[in-house]
């Protein structure tokens, strides 16, 4: 699909009326919100608008992000998902984020951001991850992580120990993310974790309209 077309698919599901007495045009704020989670910093947001002659401050672009509830589409039925977990960085802290990625795809199916790392917390993302997507009959693809392996038997769900070929789709979403969160240091700085896990949702909605 031609980058443009892309690009206008994923501005025509961006709804922005959730913004009322706002100033700036839908189509700059669309395209703001496009941008910071596709590529640019808050910073660099801001400083993106003030070419239009559009002066906001970076609180307000992420307010927009937030407000905007962008969400991955629900009800998919992959043949293979590939699940993987990684060590984010808020602030001083350290959260674990879960992630499962349709690896034919590369669509980021579902996130899950939490603060440690445990059989009870494995079982709880697959739980979410049934109730959003069909994946009852797909081959989830795991690396050697007991709970993941853990779940899959305790949902009933074929896997397949994996450290490279298909797997190495969620990866990718990992070191995008790790990308942003290192590079872009304000999309987590002094960031809850609920702050956080809604901004990889709407990451993952702005992934799956660009891959």
């Amino acid at each position: 699909m031609p980058e443009n077309d892309r690009l206008s698919g994923c501005l025509d599901e961006i709804n922005v009326e959730f913004v009322e007495r706002e100033a700036t045009p839908p189509l700059l704020m669309e395209l703001s919100i496009h941008l910071h989670l596709s590529k640019l910093s808050l910073s660099n947001t801001v400083l993106f608008l003030e070419v239009f002659g559009v002066d906001r401050v970076r609180s307000t672009v992420h307010n927009w992000v937030h407000k905007a509830d962008l969400q991955p589409e629900t009800g998919r039925s992959p043949n293979h998902v590939a699940v993987d977990e990684t060590v984010i960085q808020l602030d001083d802290e350290q959260y674990w984020l879960y992630a499962a990625v349709d690896p034919d795809s590369n669509d980021l199916l579902h996130t899950q951001l939490e603060p440690t790392r445990t059989n009870v917390i494995a079982d709880r993302f697959f739980a979410k991850f049934r109730h959003k997507h069909d994946v009852d009959d797909a081959m989830v693809l795991v690396d050697g992580a007991v709970p993941l392996q853990r779940a899959c038997r305790k949902h009933g769900l074929d896997f397949r120990y994996e450290r490279q070929g298909n797997r190495n789709s969620v990866e990718r979403v990992f070191r995008e993310v790790k990308r942003r969160t290192n590079s872009f240091t304000n999309c987590f700085s002094n960031a809850e974790a609920e702050t956080a896990n809604e901004w990889l949702r709407s990451f993952a909605f702005a992934w799956n309209q660009l891959i």
